[in-house]
């Protein structure tokens, strides 16, 4: 083991002057760095503002007297999340012992240091865990994933709604509108790419032109227009700020989603469709069973890059007055008990989207493996 860290080292780090320059001279900063950061995360910083405001952190302004309907979203959320997980990765017992493990951590901390949503976060690591233990176990169950979402994904706005949709906030807020705005754009995003290939000359440059426009201006710009346009063009329909800044959402990310179903399209064999076409298959047929499936295969890794996009880019639901993630973490430094908080609020929000991040690239890679060895 020694001696391959010496030969891999020898070549990868000092096989060349510049490089044994570079790696003499990156490695201890990098090392430096992170000893000071261990350094004041361990005697510097008070981290007793995480659990204290945490509450704030993942609901936003959202009335404490009815958290319970946060947490029931974010649990049913979890239990999404697991049964599509459960539909494409095996369980495994390892992973029965992380989540037991990390759940045992949550209480541990709610017990010793007073974090009140220790439970609850405890809970929803079960409820993750075990919807991808059963989905990955009881396989029959996989065809009413789907329509189950459907339903989740009601339940989810029927029991955060009666506090009032203008009062979402937080994790949470960012969550939904990763999720809503990810389920939506993806049929969007699938017609307007056939319809960039159609044959009839108006559908292909409408669609080529929706596109164009939405990928040549910024997600804030279209976010804000719908936020004005809406009441003005509709003023007896009452669309709240949430759904009004999902619609934003939605309406700029399909354009991108379009462009990476098209690129997928356009990967697949022209044999293939001129086959299906000689059996007397109809097009409908073709784009459904041949076409899209191959097509999704190839840019699956773009498509979860795009979650990943809506994800960070959440906070620009500021400007319409909302309240995400990154802005609740501002509020709570808003207060002058707190204002010398400042770095341990946004490590802290820089160690959640990097969390979020990192488990969606890594599961985005995860994801391309198991479709790669389904094609070979």
């Amino acid at each position: 083991m020694i001696a391959y860290s010496l030969r891999w080292s020898r070549h990868n780090l000092f096989g060349r002057p510049f490089d044994a320059l570079l790696s003499l001279t990156v490695i201890p900063t990098v090392i430096w760095l992170i000893f000071s950061a261990v350094r004041w995360a361990l005697t510097t910083a008070q981290w007793d503002i995480i659990p204290i405001s945490f509450r704030v952190l993942m609901t936003g302004i959202f009335p404490a007297d009815q958290i319970w309907r946060a947490w029931t979203a974010v649990l049913l959320i979890a239990l999404l999340l697991g049964a599509g997980l459960g539909c494409i990765f095996a369980f495994q017992r390892r992973h029965g012992l992380l989540f037991a493990s990390l759940a045992a951590i949550c209480v541990v901390l709610s017990a010793a240091f007073g974090f009140a949503s220790g439970g609850y976060v405890a809970a929803v690591l079960a409820a993750f865990g075990a919807a991808w233990y059963a989905m990955s176990t009881f396989v029959a169950a996989r065809q009413f994933l789907i329509p189950g979402a459907g339903v989740v994904i009601i339940a989810i706005f029927a029991v955060m709604a009666p506090p009032g949709v203008g009062l979402w906030g937080g994790l949470l807020l960012s969550m939904l509108l990763t999720l809503v705005t990810s389920i939506v754009t993806l049929p969007i995003g699938i017609l307007l790419a056939f319809g960039r290939r159609s044959r009839f000359s108006s559908v292909r440059l409408i669609c080529t032109g929706y596109v164009e426009v939405m990928r040549s201006v910024p997600l804030i710009l279209v976010v804000y227009w719908i936020w004005i346009l809406v009441p003005v063009l509709t003023p007896q329909l009452s669309l709240a700020d949430v759904a009004r800044g999902m619609i934003g959402f939605t309406i700029f990310y399909s354009a991108y989603v379009a462009e990476y179903v098209r690129s997928g399209l356009q990967a697949v064999p022209r044999g293939q469709v001129e086959a299906a076409r000689s059996v007397g298959m109809s097009e409908f047929d073709i784009n459904r069973s041949i076409v899209l499936p191959q097509a999704l295969r190839v840019v699956v890794p773009a498509l979860v890059g795009n979650v990943l996009d809506i994800f960070n880019a959440a906070p620009l639901v500021f400007i319409i007055g909302l309240t995400d993630f990154l802005r609740a973490g501002q509020m709570i430094l808003a207060n002058p008990a707190y204002g010398d908080r400042t770095y341990e609020v946004y490590s802290f929000l820089f160690l959640t989207y990097f969390l979020v991040g990192s488990i969606i690239t890594f599961l985005a890679r995860k994801l391309e493996a198991h479709l790669a060895r389904g094609s070979r």
